[in-house]
C-alpha cells in the first residue's frame, strides 16, 4: 500500500516584500457580521429584480455565489444586471460596528515592504470599511471589482490583472483571505498564503464551505487572530524555504 505524499512545509515570510490582503472578513473579526447586512440587500436586490420571494432569492443568491464567484457575476451573466446598480444598492449599508484597530494599524505599518488590498467588493466599500478602521493610510492602493473588470476572485484572471497593474511578483509576496478557495490560484502563483478564520468562541454567520479549506495543501498558515499574527511576525519572520 502506498503512502500518502506528506504534505509540503509551508511557505515562510523572511522573503517577502509585499502583503495583500482581502478585505471584508479579513482586516475585521468575522464576528462583527457586517457581511451579513451585504448579504441581506443582495437578497433583496435578486427578489426585487427577479420578481421572486425572499426564499427563492436567497437560493438564487447562494447558488449564484457558489458558481460564479458573486452573486453580481451571476446576475450579470444570467440576467443582464449592470454591475454600478448592484454594487450601488447592496453596499448602502452601516458601517458603524466597526471600530478603529490602531494595533492592526501598527502592525501592518512594520511590514517591510508594500501593502496591497485585493477584493470582490466596490472601492466605495473599501475606502468606508478602512476610513472606520483607522488603517486606509497604510495600503499603497485597493484593487476592487472594477479593476477586475468585474471578474471575481477566484479566476484566475483577477490575480493576473491584479499582479500586472501592481507590478508584484508573486514569489515575494503574502495573501491574506478569509476563504480557503481564493488562496488556491495565488499558492499555485508562489505566493505565502494566510487563512483568517473566525474566533472560535465567537458565533458568525456563514455558510459551512465558507468555513471549510483550512486543512488544504494550498494554505501555508491559518490564523484567528490577523492582528496578533500581524504582530508576531513584525517581531520574528519565519524561515522561508531554501
Amino acid at each position: 500500500m502506498t503512502s500518502p505524499a506528506p504534505r509540503p512545509s509551508p511557505r515562510g515570510f523572511d522573503h517577502l516584500d509585499t502583503w495583500v490582503f482581502d478585505l471584508d472578513n479579513t482586516l475585521y473579526p468575522h464576528h462583527l457580521n457586517l457581511w451579513q447586512q451585504v448579504d441581506a440587500r443582495i437578497r433583496d436586490f435578486v427578489a426585487d429584480c427577479l420578481g421572486v420571494d425572499k426564499d427563492e432569492a436567497f437560493r438564487i443568491q447562494k447558488d449564484y455565489y457558489r458558481r460564479f464567484g458573486t452573486t453580481m457575476r451571476g446576475m450579470m451573466t444570467e440576467h443582464g444586471v449592470r454591475a454600478d446598480d448592484f454594487l450601488t444598492f447592496v453596499h448602502r449599508i452601516d458601517h458603524s460596528p466597526l471600530e478603529a484597530n490602531p494595533a492592526m494599524g501598527a502592525a501592518i505599518e512594520r511590514l517591510p515592504g508594500r501593502k496591497l488590498i485585493l477584493t470582490n467588493g466596490s472601492q466605495d466599500h473599501a475606502d468606508a470599511v478602512l476610513k472606520r478602521l483607522g488603517i486606509g493610510h497604510h495600503f499603497e492602493a485597493v484593487f476592487d471589482i472594477i479593476a477586475a473588470e468585474l471578474e471575481p476572485k477566484p479566476a484566475p484572471g483577477t490575480y493576473a490583472r491584479f499582479l500586472d497593474r501592481h507590478g508584484v511578483d508573486p514569489t515575494r509576496s503574502a495573501m491574506f483571505e478569509d476563504l480557503a478557495r481564493n488562496l488556491a490560484v495565488p499558492h499555485q502563483l508562489g505566493m505565502t498564503t494566510v487563512l483568517v478564520v473566525p474566533d472560535g468562541t465567537r458565533d458568525v454567520v456563514r455558510e459551512d464551505w465558507e468555513l471549510e479549506g483550512r486543512d488544504a495543501a494550498h494554505v501555508d498558515h491559518v490564523t484567528d487572530d490577523l492582528t496578533g499574527f500581524l504582530e508576531e511576525l513584525a517581531k520574528r519572520r519565519t524561515p522561508g524555504p531554501a
